[in-house]
């Protein structure tokens, strides 16, 4: 592979010509099939949080509910889904035994001018720690469940135990949690019910943007500390 690509650089510069392509082998990272669809009890659910309960909420990565939450965050979810790239977990909430949420957390953006400002961290310990950070890639409260207070109950139960699962899986915990709120859409009431920090919001350029006129909607940074020690956590890049 490495000495292909040397090939393609060098053609790309005119020092030499390669032949013609034979064929073009399949990329599955490239080219992934959408989730196939999933088919779940969607009688509507109305009434309390306390009607709920107990609700359970399970990591399902690596787990015969794995396609099941692919399938509904794909249909359901405003942004479909995505392979997660890199660390990531996912969990499914279950209440009397139906589903009735999706959470997706995973590996942290490099640069986030907002959260790095809150951090107060350098370069060189954002390089060494980013991977500390774990953000909240997908929410979705499934469409039919109709119950007030459920969405910050799931982060809270959520966050409580993310860092464990991510250290039994990882070798490493997080110390603090992100997530970004399209507030043309919502108004991240949830994250405030929860006791996040709004800590400013993106600069809507995207991550490979080489324009300085933003692309993409900007979206509110929230952020959770998950100790009072974080950034002493996040800081040192001894």
């Amino acid at each position: 592979m490495v000495c292909r690509s040397l090939l393609l650089v060098l053609e790309s510069k005119g020092l030499i010509k390669l032949p013609h392509r034979k064929f073009t082998p399949a990329n599955p990272l490239a080219e992934r099939k959408k989730p196939s669809g999933v088919t779940v009890d969607n009688t509507s659910i109305y009434g309390s949080l306390a009607d709920l309960f107990p609700i359970n909420l399970e990591q399902v990565r690596r787990t015969p509910f794995e396609k099941i939450f692919n399938g509904l965050v794909s249909e359901y979810h405003y942004l479909g889904y995505t392979q997660p790239i890199g660390e990531h977990l996912k969990y499914m909430a279950f209440s009397g035994g139906r589903p009735v949420a999706c959470l997706a957390w995973g590996s942290a953006p490099w640069y986030i001018g907002a959260r790095d400002r809150f951090i107060g961290w350098s370069k060189k310990a954002r390089e060494r720690n980013l991977h500390l950070i774990a953000n909240n890639l997908r929410f979705l409260i499934l469409p039919w469940v109709q119950v007030s207070c459920l969405a910050s109950y799931l982060l809270a139960s959520n966050r409580r135990r993310l860092s464990q699962d991510w250290q039994d899986l990882y070798n490493h915990p997080v110390y603090l949690l992100e997530t970004f709120v399209d507030t043309e859409r919502y108004h991240g009431t949830c994250y405030k019910a929860d006791n996040w920090i709004c800590v400013g919001q993106t600069t809507g350029l995207g991550k490979l943007s080489k324009s300085r006129e933003p692309l993409l909607s900007k979206k509110a940074v929230y952020v959770y500390p998950l100790t009072k020690h974080f950034r002493r956590e996040l800081c040192y890049d001894a």
